[in-house]
């Protein structure tokens, strides 16, 4: 009878952000956020 035990290790490091992808994402929250206020606006005149 043979039994075969794999072990797995499995690491996470936390990715470091370049500035410009974090001013990129922030620019699109930005734009998220406006674009939901619009919309809201809009709904709330119908």
């Amino acid at each position: 009878m043979t039994i075969t035990i794999f072990f797995f290790t499995i690491s996470i490091k936390k990715r470091e952000i370049s500035l410009d992808e974090a001013i990129h994402r922030e620019v699109v929250e930005r734009r998220m956020q406006e674009s939901a206020e619009r919309n809201f606006q809009m709904m709330g005149r119908y």
